[in-house]
């Protein structure tokens, strides 16, 4: 049986990006048989940088919401917050001891985040990777779906699980594989197709938040960016025209279609006619979503319950994990 590890930080204004590039996925990795499916609420990653914490709890239930609202089934899966397990925490200061300065000053993440102003950064936003690998190891997953910006990240995991097995001589912790998922993981902002949607944009018209009504997806999509030129008739001429390329892809990944066959129905028309029928695609695939998602955020009763199990269960093969880890390293256990 393969087991699949994934989360999303609770920092708020969940958008399309999250759901096509990481929800939609573990919505189907779910499906698969034999895989057992563990999706977290990061919180503690989420503190790398300063939260409020009341916006923080709000945030999380919002997350939690989302899974549920895109059809991750709390049953079958495990959803929980990061921090309610203390495995996670315990991992990542082994992992602190046993990943290596130099793996860490790779990391572009860390130098793309922390900008001009790395020395007023956080420690935790400097070993970010290495609690990574603690969320990971910890349940000793086989599978981690990952977009690319995460791919140097798993691969940090990866030398962290060798060198821990090498240094203390046991074959403990899986060299964890990455899931790859190919369209529209990389979902554009609409008012600048050269950068990634966001949610710390100022601009709310760059993004589709997955709470957002019908009148306020449509508004969006029609006031997205594009060109004066009609759509092209087949990929090669998407090249140059990273407006169109982001819209076209949002389509296909809402419809389950690849990019050539979208561009085979409305190539040589008009942005207008296309965004039409993308309103129209959009609301019917996430209005739905986001009314759910309203609906369960006013429940925080029972997304906490949801939480609360799933931090039983998660613990539940964490636990153990990290007794062992502590019995490899040398600690005394009571």
């Amino acid at each position: 049986m393969s087991r699949i590890f994934s989360g999303v930080q609770p920092t708020g204004n969940l958008h399309l990006g999250n759901y096509l590039g990481a929800i939609r996925n573990f919505v189907e990795l779910q499906a698969e048989e034999n895989s057992e499916c563990i999706y977290c609420v990061v919180d503690l990653h989420a503190i790398t940088v300063w939260q409020d914490p009341a916006a923080l709890r709000a945030n999380t239930r919002e997350v939690a919401a989302a899974y549920l609202a895109a059809g991750i089934d709390p049953k079958r899966s495990i959803i929980f917050n990061q921090s309610a397990v203390s495995a996670h925490a315990e991992l990542a200061w082994v992992f602190n001891c046993v990943a290596r300065l130099g793996w860490l000053n790779r990391m572009t993440q860390f130098k793309e985040k922390a900008g001009k102003h790395r020395e007023n950064a956080s420690v935790g936003l400097y070993a970010y990777p290495n609690l990574m690998a603690a969320d990971i190891l910890a349940y000793k997953a086989t599978h981690v779906p990952v977009g690319e910006d995460q791919k140097q990240h798993l691969e940090l995991t990866r030398d962290i699980a060798q060198k821990f097995n090498n240094d203390f001589g046991v074959d403990f912790f899986p060299m964890t594989e990455p899931l790859i998922f190919g369209a529209a993981t990389r979902v554009m902002s609409l008012r600048d197709g050269s950068k990634k949607m966001s949610k710390s944009d100022p601009s709310d018209y760059s993004r589709i938040n997955l709470t957002d009504g019908p009148d306020e997806i449509a508004r969006k999509v029609r006031k997205a960016k594009t060109d004066p030129h009609p759509l092209p008739e087949t990929t090669e001429g998407l090249e140059g025209r990273p407006e169109a390329r982001n819209l076209v892809g949002i389509f296909a990944a809402l419809s389950g279609r690849d990019v050539a066959d979208v561009l085979g129905e409305f190539g040589g028309q008009q942005f207008s006619a296309f965004k039409a029928a993308l309103v129209d695609l959009a609301v019917e695939k996430l209005g739905p979503m986001g009314a759910e998602m309203k609906r369960l955020m006013a429940d925080s009763a029972y997304v906490d319950d949801v939480l609360r199990d799933g931090a039983k269960r998660a613990a539940a093969i964490a636990t153990p994990i990290m007794d062992e880890v502590k019995d490899i390293v040398g600690f005394l256990r009571p």
